[in-house]
């Protein structure tokens, strides 16, 4: 195994410290640190289990920012709250609607930097994609996002935030005392934007129990997918901690071609990955494992390779869909789509194998805004094609 394969996680979420006398965001802190900086804020104990109820509903379930709103607290009470804490989210920068209503946004976070957050419409759900990193460490040799070097990790309330920022945009806080309106536009949530969510695993657990809360968004478990290139050691983790849906960027059916596309796997070979799947708790028929599988010509999309992809899955007795993803082309990308006929004639190979195929339809390619193509703009370094091509192992 190469020296330098990014095989493990190689930046830690320092907290930042905060200045002399700047006010502590209650936005990502968990029930039970929100109830011990209360404490310490001066609410009694006895008291504290209660407030945190009060408050929690107020910013997750009603979507309040100002304490001032929050009218079942006593006013002095508020006005302790507002001296000494703030409810903040990350910044819009910008935001791009594509052709097809697929929402792009740029925003910003502590620190100046910024990620990248995209909605996608459906006739039968709303689904966000966030990210859990600014950057990504896997320099998977396909994906726009990986040829950023990664910046930092985002805490619990930076994840949480790009959630409350497209209820935001989309309007769909609730209105206290209005009949409860059960449709939802962000009705389901993919962590599939730009970083790996596995190497950040306690903030990502935490923003998500956030967004699970039966007295905040209230998203069901079965509308979150976590979707990993394969940090084997954190996948049960997930499972017992999450309870999440999950998806796996596999994408190639050798490990030849997956060290190169997927470089983790130099760590974490395809039969060690497929072990952890098979023991992965919440796996069943009716909550099958994802394999995102993006069709590069000439690369990984030969019959051969779904007959060998059917193998692995049967081997292994996988519940499993495999999810068909036309290569998004992005500037100086090292690869080309396969062709819509090479592409369905793969579909099909699994589709007789008995396993669902769907093909991803392309969705805010117009934008950037598809699959494998989020790199926030202040971040992105200008490479050629050959530059690429050399650091994902392609050159001649």
């Amino acid at each position: 195994m190469p020296a330098d394969a990014p095989i493990t996680q190689d930046v830690m979420t320092i907290p930042r410290k905060l200045p002399e006398g700047e006010k502590k965001n209650l936005v990502g802190l968990t029930r039970a640190q929100m109830r011990n900086v209360l404490i310490e804020a001066g609410t009694k104990e006895k008291q504290a289990k209660m407030r945190v109820g009060q408050i929690w509903q107020w910013i997750y379930q009603w979507g309040v920012r100002d304490f001032d709103s929050m009218t079942n607290l006593a006013k002095p009470y508020r006005a302790m709250l507002a001296e000494k804490f703030v409810i903040e989210i990350p910044e819009v920068v910008s935001k791009q609607v594509s052709e097809d209503g697929t929402r792009k946004y740029l925003v910003r976070i502590a620190g100046g930097h910024e990620v990248e957050v995209v909605y996608i419409p459906e006739e039968d759900r709303g689904t966000l994609c966030i990210s859990s990193q600014v950057g990504c460490t896997l320099t998977c040799s396909f994906c726009h996002t990986g040829t950023q070097k990664l910046v930092r990790n985002l805490t619990a309330g930076e994840i949480i935030g790009q959630v409350m920022m497209a209820r935001d945009d989309l309007g769909e806080w609730p209105v206290p005392g209005a009949p409860k309106d059960e449709t939802r536009l962000l009705s389901n949530i993919v962590l599939m934007g730009m970083g790996e969510p596995l190497y950040n695993f306690d903030n990502v657990r935490d923003a998500m129990k956030i967004a699970m809360d039966p007295e905040g968004i209230q998203l069901s478990r079965r509308r979150i997918t976590l979707s990993t290139s394969g940090v084997v050691p954190e996948i049960a983790r997930t499972a017992e901690e999450i309870g999440c849906l999950l998806a796996i960027s596999f994408h190639a059916t050798t490990n030849e071609t997956r060290d190169v596309l997927v470089p983790i796997n130099k760590r974490w070979n395809i039969d060690e990955l497929l072990e952890a799947l098979a023991a992965y708790p919440k796996a069943s028929n009716s909550e099958r494992i994802t394999f995102e599988y993006v069709m590069l010509a000439g690369v990984n999309d030969s019959d051969e390779d779904a007959h060998r992809l059917i193998d692995h899955i049967k081997r292994f007795n996988i519940p499993a869909k495999i999810n068909l993803i036309p290569f998004n082309e992005w500037p100086g990308a090292p690869y080309k789509r396969s062709s819509n006929n090479r592409i369905r004639a793969f579909a099909n190979i699994i589709y007789q194998a008995g396993y669902a195929s769907p093909i991803r339809k392309t969705r805010g390619e117009d934008i950037m805004a598809a699959c494998g193509q989020l790199k926030s703009a202040t971040e992105r370094a200008r490479k050629s094609r050959k530059q690429i091509e050399a650091e994902a192992g392609l050159g001649s």
